[in-house]
This record gives structure tokens, sequence and C-alpha cells, in this order.
């Protein structure tokens, strides 16, 4: 005797493959503001605020990336 299974699998449609785009565009821009406004922040902090945070002004960059994007 022979079983024949078959799958299915949905296409995506052109309003599927846009909506992604759009909600992958959301994320970039929300996660590149995070990015902007963490990198603002830390540099308005004086030298001291800085070393009491225990951060260094070399390290902002990286900071805003791991608030922003994640590790």
């Amino acid at each position: 005797m022979a079983y024949v299974n078959t799958t299915r699998y949905a296409r995506k449609g052109f309003a599927d493959r846009l909506a992604y785009l759009k909600d992958a565009v959301l994320t970039a821009i929300t996660q590149r503001r995070v990015y902007a406004q963490t990198v603002a922040e830390l540099n308005a902090l004086t030298d001291r605020e800085l070393t009491d945070l225990g951060i260094s002004r070399l390290r902002i960059t990286e900071i805003a990336r791991e608030a922003a994007y994640g590790k």
C-alpha cells in the first residue's frame, strides 16, 4: 500500500511582504532613536558624573549600541 503526504506552504503575498517591510523599517527607526537619545544623554553628563556611573567617555557609543540593538 502506498501513502502520499502533501504539505502546502502558504505563499506570502505582496501585502504580507509589505507589512513585514513596514515593521522592519519601524523597528530600525525606533532602535536608531534609542541609540541617538542614549548617546546624547550620556554626552550631556560631566566627566565626574560619568565616573560616578563607572562609564568612560570612550564607551558611550558602545553602551548606546547595546541599549538600542542588544548585545
